[in-house]
């Protein structure tokens, strides 16, 4: 295959990895990123959405649907266009007075989640594990982090893949709970919003958890790793992409989106149906948020939804972990890959092993875990809509993108995103002072 020029143009030419080709992948990659994003802070997130009121906010999965695809689409895009990540693309085109407040805004969301995710996965298996939290925490982390350093970047692919399936638990129990279907309907098609520091705290928890910057960084590094794989390992052979290979991308992160945009419905509506009707509108255990499971498992809701947490916690923590490790190595100018070997990139997993263990700590400051979920979905609320602007105006630079820059109605979505994820954290600083 002909090599890109330095605009980042590169011949149309089919792939040459068959493997990459039609549903196959699309269930692979896509949904590997789709259910990282039902992560436990998600999910913490989306159960207290629904514990608190009920079906009203069911409209904002399908209004956040196409914002979730438009920016992990340009993420990947951008990736596979200039063949780096994403932070060393802003390193190369910003100053450093841009660069840094970003990168450390990305790194304190992508940890405090990361810390917030362990904490939940504790929380689930102190239901049946007879151990204090700090030690469950410490185990679970020095498990995933194994698991990064040691093993193959395939193998950590396919753990995830397998792993995203037990999400579906939530659209059984939902479906189960026999919930008002004029109810669910309204919900999901009239928008309601309040201006209370309580609502607007839930839903910018929402947007902030289903439009995490770790999602970003991960699919741009992970479009890298996917190059890398095939042996395109300098930057020029790794530069620039097909139209093919973009419309398979597209196909990619629709259906993993999709994927995490349904287990998102399903968890508002299954505790809106369940915890809500009860009068339970507050989570603060594990096992309160395992009572939405009730009505598929019975008397095991507890360990359906311990297992659900534990195994997207094994999912996104180390997605979190790694994609900081790949931001911050980008930025100082370290290698960071998951093919090289630890002895070859030794910063690089001394840096994934460095914001593994401030996680773990974070964790001993004591904070309620299922409410720590919500939290840190507030957190990234707050920090990701710095990145979504230059992902959109880096993905608009012609001498980036070459003749990939965004189309219009792309751009118009990618606007309407920036837009919405700015007003809704606005709305809630403003909800502070009034």
């Amino acid at each position: 295959m002909p090599k890109a020029e330095n605009d980042g143009e590169q011949s149309e030419a089919p792939s040459p990895n068959p493997k990459r080709r039609g549903l196959a992948r699309s269930l692979g990659l896509g949904v590997v990123t789709g259910a990282a994003d039902d992560d436990c802070s998600a999910i913490g997130t989306y159960a207290s959405a629904g514990a608190q009121f009920g079906t009203s906010l069911l409209w904002t999965a399908p209004i956040t649907f196409p914002m979730m695809f438009a920016v992990v689409y340009l993420s990947s895009k951008l990736g596979q266009v200039s063949g780096k990540g994403l932070f060393h693309v802003i390193k190369d085109h910003y100053s450093s007075w841009v660069l840094w407040p970003t990168l450390i805004g990305v790194l304190v969301g992508n940890t405090i989640e990361a810390a917030a995710d362990l904490g939940g996965m504790a929380a689930a298996l102190g239901l049946f594990v007879p151990l204090p939290a700090p030690v469950i925490v410490s185990g679970v982390a020095l498990a995933i982090l194994a698991l990064q350093v040691w093993g193959s970047y395939e193998t950590i692919r396919n753990i995830f893949r397998w792993l995203a399936l037990v999400l579906f638990a939530y659209v059984g129990s939902a479906l189960l709970a026999k919930p008002d279907p004029w109810e669910v309907l309204r919900g999901t098609l009239v928008p309601t919003v309040q201006f209370s520091g309580e609502f607007l705290s839930i839903l910018v928890a929402i947007i902030g958890t289903s439009l995490s910057a770790y999602l970003y960084t991960w699919q741009s590094n992970v479009e890298v790793e996917e190059k890398i794989q095939q042996g395109r390992t300098t930057l020029e052979e790794r530069r620039g992409t097909t139209q093919g290979d973009l419309r398979r991308s597209r196909n990619d992160i629709l259906t993993g989106m999709l994927f995490s945009n349904i287990i998102m419905y399903f968890i508002i509506l299954s505790t809106g149906a369940t915890l809500h009707k009860a009068g339970q509108t507050n989570i603060d255990t594990a096992a309160q948020a395992a009572e939405a499971l009730r009505p598929i498992a019975g008397d095991t809701a507890g360990i359906l939804f311990a297992v659900g947490i534990i195994a997207v916690g094994f999912l996104a923590v180390p997605i979190m972990t790694t994609g900081a490790a790949y931001d911050l190595c980008q930025v100082i100018g370290w290698k960071s890959s998951l093919h090289a070997r630890p002895k070859e990139a030794k910063k690089f997993y001394a840096v994934i092993a460095g914001f593994t263990l401030v996680a773990v700590v974070l964790n001993f400051i004591g904070f309620n875990p299922m409410r720590a979920l919500v939290y840190s979905g507030i957190v990234q609320g707050f920090s990701t809509p710095p990145l979504l602007l230059f992902i959109l105006l880096m993905t608009n630079n012609r001498k980036i993108m070459g003749d990939k820059v965004n189309t219009l109605p792309l751009n118009i979505l990618s606007w309407i995103t920036v837009g919405a994820i700015f007003a809704a954290t606005a709305g809630l600083v403003a909800s502070w002072f009034i």
